[in-house]
C-alpha cells in the first residue's frame, strides 16, 4: 500500500494571510516528498476559505518546480466546472510541466454553494451526469481527432494541445461511493477514490467490497486501483489524541453546515458553530471521531493501516485539513513518515 498526502490551503480567521497560509501548505508538501511519500494531492474549490483551491493546476506547476519525486495529483477536480476541451489541455500542459508526474483526479463536486455561484441551477445529478460524459471525452481528445456529441457537450473534431507526456495520458481517478460509479470507473480505465468521511470501518470495508464486485461484474477490465482518503493524526500523548478528535469534530461540523449551505458567509468564512451547536451535532462527537477516523498513537494508526491493506486499498491517502495548527500538523506528518510508514516497507 502507498501512502499519499491530501492537502488544501485552510484559512481560519481573516487575522491570517493567503500568503502565511500557502506557505504553511508549501512547507506540509516538502515535508511529504522528502520523507518518500507517493503522491500529494490538492483540490478544487471556490469562493470558500475553508478549503482553497481555485485552480489545483497552478498549484501542482508551483510543487512541480520545488519537489524532486513525489507524484502530483488533483484531488479533486470539479468536472461541471470545465469544459472538456479546456480539461483536457490545461492537464495536458500540467503533465508536461511536471514531467510526467501528474495524476488526474475528478468528481461532481459536493457544495450547493459553488453550484450556485459557477453552475446556477445545477443540482448533483446533473454534475454527475456532466462529469461520466466528460471522461472519455478526454480521453478522446488526448488522443486526438475527436468529436463530440453529448447532452452537454458537442464539439467539432479536436486534438488536446499539448498531448499529455504520459503516453496514455495521466491516470484519472474518480470519486466514487456508488456502485454505478465503480463500474463506471472501471469500464473507463480509471481508478477509483473514496472517502468515507467521518464514518467507520464498516463504511470503509463497504467501499471496497462494491470495486471489488464492479471488477467482478467487469472482469477486471481495467486493473484499475482503489485509494482510500481519511483523516489522520499520529499523536504524541493521549493529550493530543483528545485534542484531534475535537478539531476533527468541529472540522466536520462546519463541513457539514457548508454542505448544507444555509449559515451566513462574510468574505469567504462561515459564521462558526458556537459550542452548543457542536455538541448537538451527535455524529460528529469527538468520540465518533476517535472511533472512526486514523487518530491515535503510531501503533495505533499502524494496526488500523494494516487492516486497511488487508481489505486491499492500494492507496492510503493522509487527510491533513482540520483546523489545526501548523506545528501540530506537522508533528503528525513526520510522525507518520518516521514512525508509521516504515512499517509498511
Amino acid at each position: 500500500m502507498k501512502f499519499s498526502l491530501f492537502a488544501h490551503m485552510e484559512r481560519t480567521s481573516q487575522q491570517q494571510s493567503y500568503v502565511d497560509s500557502y506557505d504553511e501548505f508549501l512547507r506540509l508538501c516538502q515535508l511529504a516528498d522528502q520523507g518518500g511519500m507517493h503522491a500529494i494531492w490538492t483540490g478544487e474549490h471556490h469562493c470558500m476559505d475553508f478549503t482553497i483551491a481555485p485552480n489545483p493546476f497552478i498549484n501542482i506547476a508551483d510543487l512541480a518546480s520545488k519537489l524532486d519525486n513525489v507524484r502530483l495529483g488533483t484531488g479533486t477536480i470539479i468536472a461541471p466546472f470545465w469544459h472538456p476541451i479546456k480539461l483536457a489541455g490545461e492537464s495536458a500542459m500540467t503533465d508536461i510541466i511536471t514531467s510526467g508526474r501528474l495524476e488526474l483526479g475528478i468528481a461532481r463536486g459536493a457544495y450547493s454553494y459553488e453550484y450556485e455561484r459557477l453552475m446556477p441551477s445545477m443540482n448533483a445529478w446533473e454534475a454527475g451526469a456532466r462529469m461520466r460524459e466528460m471522461i472519455p471525452a478526454i480521453q478522446g481528445l488526448w488522443s486526438g481527432n475527436y468529436k463530440h456529441d453529448g447532452e452537454y457537450y458537442k464539439f467539432p473534431e479536436s486534438t488536446s494541445t499539448p498531448k499529455p507526456m504520459q503516453s496514455s495520458g495521466p491516470p484519472i481517478w474518480i470519486a466514487a461511493r456508488d456502485p454505478n460509479s465503480h463500474e463506471f470507473a472501471i469500464k473507463n480505465n480509471c481508478n477509483v477514490q473514496v472517502t468515507p468521511l467521518w464514518q467507520g470501518y464498516k463504511e470503509v470495508r463497504d467501499l471496497i467490497a462494491r470495486f471489488k464486485d464492479a471488477q467482478i461484474k467487469c472482469q477486471n477490465k481495467a486493473q484499475s486501483k482503489i485509494m482510500l482518503l481519511q483523516h489522520t493524526f499520529v499523536a504524541g500523548s493521549d493529550d493530543e489524541i483528545d485534542y484531534a478528535a475535537k478539531k476533527f469534530s468541529e472540522f466536520y461540523g462546519h463541513f457539514g453546515a457548508w454542505f448544507k449551505n444555509e449559515r451566513p458567509v462574510d468574505q469567504a468564512l462561515m459564521k462558526k458553530l458556537s459550542v452548543s451547536e457542536l455538541e448537538a451535532l451527535d455524529m460528529y462527537s469527538p468520540s465518533v471521531m476517535k472511533d472512526n477516523l486514523a487518530i491515535g498513537n503510531s501503533t495505533d494508526v499502524i494496526n488500523l493501516l494494516k487492516k486497511y491493506e488487508e481489505l486491499g486499498y492500494d492507496e492510503f491517502a493522509y487527510w491533513i485539513d482540520s483546523g489545526m495548527s501548523f506545528e501540530l500538523k506537522k508533528a503528525s506528518l513526520d510522525r507518520f513518515i518516521n514512525e508509521v510508514m516504515p512499517a509498511f516497507q
